[in-house]
Parts: C-alpha cells; structure tokens; sequence
C-alpha cells in the first residue's frame, strides 16, 4: 500500500486502479464493479450473474482480460508477415507500434484486475513497511 484514500484514510495498495476506491473504504465495491464492467464487452452488463456477484465479474473480467493480451500477442507476432503486401511499410510500422501499446495497456489492466479479484475474494493486503 502506498498512499492514503483521501476521504477515508484507508491505505491504498500499490498497483491498484486509480478508478477504483481501496479495499475497505465505504462503496469501494460499487466503484469495483463499475470499473470491471469497464474492463470487460459491453454485452457482460446483460448477465444477471455478473451484476449479482461482483466476484464472479471479477474472474470472468480476469479470462477476458487474458484473451485480449493473447491476442495483442499474436497480432504482434503476425502483423509484419500479415501486412507486409497490402499496406505501406509505414503502416505496418505503424500497427506494429499500435500492438506493442496495447499490449502493454493490457498488460497493466491484467495487474490491476487480477488485485481487485484478489480483494473482492475476501484477501488482505497489509501496509508496507
């Protein structure tokens, strides 16, 4: 944890999402659940389940999350190869560009939803010394 919740003195954990409040801090699992829902296709607001159970939001935002970085992998990996005769080198440069970002996006979303599946799981995370 790195830093104090301003308005409720409730340590926050490192790497945790800004748009979400800490764990223990009042309504931080409505700001959870909203900032899952954000994470995930517009279409998982549809599912009753996920709207019930922020946990099992939680687990099927950490899956789609996984999928998405596996695709920026494989995007990354074939663009050039996939490209290279039906656009100029400058976009192929371009999307390679555009992969390694979003990779690295969803690499960082991977982190945070993974945390916020670990609270919402019920685990602690104790303040750093």
């Amino acid at each position: 944890m790195d830093h104090d919740d301003a308005r409720t003195n409730v340590p926050r954990v490192a790497g945790w999402p800004a748009q979400v409040r800490p764990p223990g801090a009042p309504d931080w699992e409505r700001t959870a659940v909203a900032w899952l829902f954000d994470a995930c296709p517009p279409d998982y607001r549809l599912h009753e389940v996920l709207r019930r159970h922020p946990v099992v939001l939680a687990r099927f935002a950490v899956v789609h999350v996984d999928a998405a970085v596996a695709a920026a992998k494989h995007g990354l990996a074939t663009t050039r190869q996939e490209l290279a005769r039906v656009v100029p080198p400058e976009a192929v440069e371009a999307a390679v560009l555009a992969w390694e970002r979003e990779g690295a996006r969803l690499l960082a979303l991977s982190r945070e939803v993974r945390l916020v599946e670990r609270a919402l799981r019920g685990e602690r995370f104790p303040a750093r010394l």
